[in-house]
């Protein structure tokens, strides 16, 4: 049975906000306004604000007009498993279910070498032998001159994002991204009160003309750069283009941030941007995206002249990050179990490549990236589409999610890994490309 015309109204306008197409505390349209697009009337409108009232999702005010609720699109995005009912693509996470026994044996070997020593506080960000796992655990993914004075220890990359952001700028400051990006990224910068810029990608990411022209108009203090399988695009810079960025950064007074978790799933690996300016750039690595989310463990290499300054920020911050957590992570990298667990990821990102291209017409994707980006057929607007595939049980991410321009971006982000089975991601799949090729647009709007 169709919904009520307010209903399709509401859900339409909920979509939008989860799109950030109206952004946390803005005004939405008068009544009249969106009864013209919709082809209703203003009556009908105002049922649908309230119930989307009802929702906690809007605010009416009398005389004031009605305003989108604070609420982060980082939650829209990246939807936690909570049951395996649902078919969820929504979320970049490994097969968890492949590295269970790993960590089960890791854990049990690392509490028999727990002591004393590993329970009390320590210096700088943590223990040596943490960081010279850390220091190992980079340099098998290419990066060079990591140390155990230079790489730092963080509670997982996201840590070491709002780390950086928070002790490398001030507030006001203006901050360099790609123009689609993590949203946690945009997420943290906007909660520490710090504005975002865009720069253009093109088939190899960040465009060195750009990112030259951004930092001109722009004056950032910093730019943050995913080189491999970026979120949400799936693009992987090839070297030229990393040395093309170095250079860019290295003539400005701009740090790089070079977030590289998904540098397990190069292969051959590929030099990080950090190898051609390490006295500019911040390389962030860590284990949640090849092992575990659970297992927190960021490693941070700074340049020289910061590292007292980051510790400093550390300490403070949280002092330190658990070594329990990081005695499990050492003795995995120790072992080489690390590396093989990373490999069978990388293996199973391939095959389900290879499965998601027979369901899927269209895939922008690289051919071992836990994720696509997928373009949205033109009969249907990404709005309806979510609220759609959402009946359905299938969750996917948004492009409105990672827009920093938030404009319009016809194209959905899909988590091919996060669905514990070959066969339920195959339903899935199929679902998704019956629904496609479903026109259910006209039917809205009748």
């Amino acid at each position: 049975m169709k919904d009520s015309k307010y209903v399709q109204i509401a859900n339409t306008i909920e979509q939008r906000i989860k799109d950030n197409q109206y952004s946390a505390n803005s005004k939405l349209p008068p009544h009249r306004l969106l009864a013209d697009e919709f082809k209703t009337t203003p009556v009908t409108v105002a049922k649908a604000y309230k119930l989307l009232s009802s929702k906690h999702l809007v605010e009416s005010f009398v005389g004031r007009g009605t305003f989108v609720c604070e609420n982060s699109a980082l939650n829209k995005a990246i939807q936690p498993l909570e049951d395996d009912k649902n078919y969820n693509f929504s979320i970049l996470q490994p097969c968890l279910y492949k590295n269970v026994i790993p960590l089960k044996n890791a854990m049990q070997k690392a509490s028999e070498e727990l002591g004393a020593n590993f329970i009390g506080y320590t210096e700088n960000s943590g223990h040596e032998s943490h960081r010279l796992a850390g220091v190992n655990w980079a340099k098998h993914f290419g990066l060079v001159g990591g140390t155990i004075q230079n790489t730092l220890l963080t509670d997982g990359a996201q840590h070491a994002l709002s780390l950086l952001i928070n002790a490398m700028t001030q507030p006001g400051d203006t901050i360099a991204v790609e123009e689609l990006t993590y949203p946690g990224i945009l997420a943290i910068a906007s909660l520490a009160g710090r504005k975002v810029v865009g720069v253009p990608l093109d088939e190899e990411g960040v465009s060195p003309e750009a990112l030259d022209m951004v930092i001109r108009e722009n004056k950032p203090k910093l730019v943050i750069i995913i080189p491999s399988h970026q979120n949400p695009t799936g693009i992987t810079m090839p070297e030229s283009r990393r040395r093309a960025i170095a250079k860019v950064i290295d003539k400005h007074a701009i740090w790089l941030v070079e977030d590289d978790i998904y540098c397990f799933l190069d292969q051959p690996s590929i030099p990080p941007i950090s190898n051609f300016i390490p006295e500019k750039s911040f390389h962030i690595s860590g284990l949640s995206k090849a092992i575990s989310p659970a297992l927190r463990c960021g490693y941070l290499k700074v340049p020289e002249c910061q590292i007292g300054k980051i510790n400093a920020h550390i300490r403070a911050n949280i002092w330190l990050s658990s070594p329990i957590t990081y005695m499990l992570a050492t003795s995995l990298i120790e072992s080489g179990e690390a590396f093989e667990m990373a490999k069978l990821q990388r293996e199973t990102a391939i095959e389900r490549q290879l499965i998601a291209s027979d369901y899927l017409q269209g895939v922008q994707n690289s051919p071992s990236g836990y994720h696509i980006w997928l373009p949205l057929p033109s009969q249907w607007t990404r709005e309806r589409f979510l609220v759609e595939a959402n009946r359905k049980g299938i969750i996917v991410s948004s492009g409105g999610y990672f827009s920093v321009s938030g404009e319009n971006s016809n194209f959905i982000r899909l988590s091919l890994m996060a669905i514990s089975s070959e066969q339920k991601l195959k339903e899935g799949l199929e679902m998704l490309k019956e629904l496609m090729l479903s026109d259910m647009l006209t039917d809205f709007l009748s």
